[in-house]
């Protein structure tokens, strides 16, 4: 696997690290639990980082030299041939691996390099597309489109995690139908579990302390994607105006500081100040507590391929109020799960999540629906169909272009 731009071991919602660093994490130890050895390169982001590190048996880390330590994001396209050589390096010194499997377009420009040059097939998993992202105004690096583009037209597989993100690579670049392959990703049972039985919300509130009001709750990087500010803003729409909003995470890429103090701003403006909690990025398997916490999770993504965060929420059980874009609207069953909100209208968004904190008969019928709903999906299953698709993959003739 070539994950360039973010580590696996990172702290998930810190600089550029969110769900495709537990994605990476997860789908890894579960392929080395399953019985495939699976080796994960990634640039050195820091001077004090062993060359290699196993967090598991089977599953390792490689650091590879790749520009400054200190490289932003935005800058790392100038490295990525550096990066591939690194990558080559070591491949050519081992025994030969099976394929190729690229997390996000950086990693993917150098996968596509490496596959010719090694004779290997190549899958890809984008996380985030940019013609997608440019629909909802979202700036992207120049030659992004054509990189991406570039890789999908090569591909052996493309990995989509809901029929929607399958529909926009098809719809957008072109991409082969039969060459997708949708393959949701998966939530860890044994720490993201239900948390709603009588007693249970009022102790995870206690030991975060939390009162007895209704409490929302936002987990992700703090970027204009994500629009942490339109949680602050319905809040302060509210009907209910004793209901806290705790807002799990950090400040990400080039504008993450400035749409931080945005935010913190909005809240002073609209009068929610002293009912909105920044809590800084928390530890993956702890996160399971501030779920159990909430009343329910709000999802404002102006775009989300998948929404790992909507489905760790759901395996809590607590309701989720979810944008109706992208891979939310596969996660959330609108009404039966949680809800889905279309545009961005404080107010509207407020009516719903009004809704959900006032019927706490429904609230409890929605987090039941969830749990049951996020049983389907788990890493093990998602490891289990790409061992077969690499191996499938390993007896062919890779694609030419």
């Amino acid at each position: 696997m070539l994950s360039m731009h973010t580590s696996p071991l990172a702290q998930p919602g810190v600089g550029d690290s969110g769900g495709m660093n537990v994605y990476v994490r997860e789908l890894a130890g579960s392929l080395a639990r399953a019985g495939v050895d699976t080796t994960v390169f990634v640039r050195r982001w820091r001077n004090d980082l062993d060359d290699v590190v196993e967090p598991e048996p089977g599953f390792r880390v490689v650091h590879v030299d790749a520009g400054p330590v200190t490289l932003a994001k935005e800058d790392l396209p100038a490295v990525v041939d550096e990066f591939a050589d690194g990558v080559a390096s070591v491949l050519h010194a081992e025994p030969p691996v099976s394929a190729l499997h690229a997390n996000y377009w950086l990693s993917g420009l150098a996968a596509h390099r490496l596959k010719h040059q090694l004779e290997l097939p190549l899958v890809c998993t984008f996380h985030t597309l940019a013609r997608v992202k440019a629909e909802v105004g979202e700036s992207e690096p120049t030659g992004r489109v054509a990189a991406e583009s570039e890789v999908v037209g090569c591909a052996d597989r493309l990995l989509a995690s809901c029929p929607a993100e399958a529909d926009q690579l098809i719809e957008l670049y072109g991409a082969a139908p039969d060459r997708i392959e949708i393959v949701p990703p998966g939530v860890d049972h044994a720490f993201f579990s239900p948390g709603y039985a009588p007693g249970e919300r009022v102790g995870a509130r206690t030991a975060l302390g939390l009162g007895a009001a209704p409490v929302l709750l936002f987990v992700g990087r703090i970027q204009p994607l994500k629009r942490a500010g339109l949680a602050v803003a319905a809040l302060a729409a509210m009907q209910r105006r004793d209901a806290t909003l705790v807002i799990v995470g950090g400040p990400s890429g080039p504008g993450g500081e400035e749409e931080l103090a945005a935010v913190k701003s909005l809240a002073v403006a609209a009068g929610v100040a002293d009912r909105v909690r920044f809590v800084p990025p928390q530890p993956h398997h702890l996160l399971s507590s501030w779920y159990r916490a909430a009343d329910l999770v709000v999802v404002p993504s102006r775009s989300e391929s998948f929404g790992l965060v909507a489905l760790e929420a759901a395996a809590c059980g607590t309701p989720v109020v979810a944008a109706a874009v992208g891979g939310l609207t596969s996660i959330v069953d609108d009404g039966v799960t949680g809800v889905l909100v279309e545009g961005s209208d404080p107010a509207v968004w407020a009516a719903q999540i009004d809704m959900v904190v006032e019927d706490a008969e429904g609230a409890r019928a929605m987090a039941e629906a969830a749990v049951v709903r996020a049983r389907n999906y788990t890493w093990p299953t998602a490891a289990a169909r790409l061992r077969r698709l690499y191996t499938d993959l390993a007896q062919r003739e890779p694609v030419r272009c």
